[in-house]
């Protein structure tokens, strides 16, 4: 247990931790480690255009043309998250990619019309506003999944196309990490996969959500780790690891 407090330390969460709540932790055994699965599949979440905009810039100048962006942390993320699909694409590992519905229907919208009122026609506004991250964007036998809603799980074909792939586990990047990132830690867990959420190549408009949603992973969900961390494992993935991928066609 010594071990894990000093990994909490080391990690951004630890200015939001009291030391009551180390203990806590410590005394209910919270955050053991899960560890990687044999069978891993890279998940990118929402690294569109409008999370991230279209440039590392602050995020209130961002956020004047694109209301949803985390500014500069979505674009020091995107670093990141090229290096991870970098390693996953040379290791056979596959890679789905996540991305909104966008439109301004609200039967498709449902409530988050009304929960961020100014975000509707966001693509009216700019077309490329769902779309991924061009620095980041997937290859054309790569799977894009459109979601209706926070996890990539709800109301899509993921679950089906994980079990295709016969998928244990799925390591998480993209945004934002206080909804998005979250909600689908929590479904693949629900699922009874190994999650890995990479805290460099996940963003968020408010760091102090960012850090307790990444704490809250690493206590209950999944395993929070470092890019680095994911690139060796992925290098030590067996050859073969992409037989029967999902295509894009």
């Amino acid at each position: 247990m010594a071990e894990l407090q000093q990994k909490q330390a080391d990690i951004g969460w630890d200015p939001y931790l009291r030391p009551v709540d180390r203990e806590v932790f410590a005394a209910a055994g919270f955050g053991a480690r899960l560890g990687f699965g044999k069978r891993p599949v890279l998940l990118v979440v929402d690294a569109t255009y409008a999370f991230c905009g279209d440039r590392p810039e602050p995020i209130l100048e961002s956020v004047k043309r694109w209301r949803a962006s985390s500014g500069e942390a979505a674009w020091a993320a995107l670093d990141h998250i090229a290096r991870l699909l970098a390693a996953a694409r040379s290791a056979g590992v596959p890679v789905i990619f996540t991305a909104p519905e966008g439109g301004t229907n609200p039967l498709v919208r449902g409530l988050w019309s009304q929960a961020n009122p100014r975000s509707v026609g966001e693509s009216a506004r700019d077309p490329r506003a769902y779309d991924v991250v061009e620095d980041v964007a997937p290859l054309p036998d790569e799977l894009l999944i459109s979601k209706p809603k926070p996890s990539a799980f709800f109301g899509t074909q993921l679950i089906g196309q994980l079990t295709l792939l016969g998928a244990d586990s799925v390591v998480v990047c993209g945004g934002v990490t206080s909804g998005c990132i979250r909600a689908t830690a929590v479904d693949a867990f629900s699922h009874n996969l190994r999650v890995a959420v990479v805290r460099e190549a996940t963003f968020d408009r408010c760091d102090a959500s960012h850090w307790v949603s990444l704490l809250d992973i690493d206590q209950k969900y999944g395993d929070v780790v470092g890019t680095e961390d994911v690139e060796q494992f992925f290098t030590a993935q067996p050859a073969g690891a992409r037989d029967g991928a999902p295509s894009a066609g």
